[in-house]
């Protein structure tokens, strides 16, 4: 198919775009003709300037508390029109605070509630475009995660999430489908990436014996937002280097 991956002329909008996964896929939106937008939670783009990981240069910043749903309804877009809606927002507590409430209320708030706020918020604009909306999940939607209920709970309800959207709104002309990263070197991982112990049996455990990257998630997005993957919807690929497979 000539040019599928050709975004000329196409209107991104990635939630969490100001870091990691996202802003990894925002870049690479951009790089293929996109007029890339992100939401992060800092005051402008120029906040993230010092950030390994994190380059805004040609893409357009907006600030915004994804744990708002007030304000996520009443933000006023400076786009008329969106054709792909990637949301890659996402937070985790460590230290058994998930499994206090407050904690728990918090990651949820942002895994999960936002995903919702988001996705309705910009529903008439991907129905008008015939777009596509992708979440960003994990593979610890697929597994249990000792120390951490509401990131578990939360990534494991957005790939559920996928899917009823992806039923629900496939008749509005929206592929709804998702991507659930395996062990990605960004700043929500640093527990294991800065552990060497911790790090070398998590290799281990990855037939690819390597780190994703943004890149890797952000071609995957590509495909999911291109007429390449026009018959898919409803589903969450893992990209994970193997690392679910046994």
């Amino acid at each position: 198919m000539k040019n599928a991956l050709d975004f000329s002329g196409k209107r991104v909008l990635v939630v969490g775009g100001s870091s990691g996964i996202g802003n990894g896929i925002a870049r690479a939106f951009l790089d293929a003709g996109a007029e890339a937008h992100v939401w992060g939670t800092r005051a402008s783009a120029a906040d993230y300037a010092d950030d390994d990981g994190s380059d805004l240069t040609d893409i357009h910043y907006a600030q915004m508390d994804v744990s708002d749903f007030d304000a996520i309804e009443a933000y006023v877009p400076p786009f008329d029109g969106l054709d792909v809606l990637v949301l890659s927002q996402g937070t985790v507590l460590y230290k058994r605070q998930e499994f206090k409430m407050d904690g728990w209320k918090k990651v949820m708030d942002v895994n999960i509630g936002s995903l919702m706020a988001c996705s309705e918020k910009f529903h008439d604009m991907l129905a008008a475009s015939k777009g596509s909306l992708i979440t960003i999940s994990s593979t610890a939607g697929y597994h249990a995660t000792r120390g951490n209920p509401a990131y578990s709970a939360s990534k494991t309800g957005a790939i559920g999430l996928t899917k009823t959207l992806g039923e629900a709104w496939a008749s509005d002309g929206i592929r709804v489908n998702g991507i659930a990263p395996g062990l990605v070197d960004t700043k929500l991982t640093k527990v294991t990436t800065e552990n060497p112990k911790r790090l070398e049996g998590t290799l281990r455990n990855i037939p690819l014996h390597r780190l994703g990257t943004p890149e890797d998630m952000a071609g995957v997005a590509l495909f999911l937002a291109s007429p390449l993957s026009a018959y898919v919807v409803g589903q969450t690929i893992p990209v994970d280097g193997g690392l679910i497979l046994s």
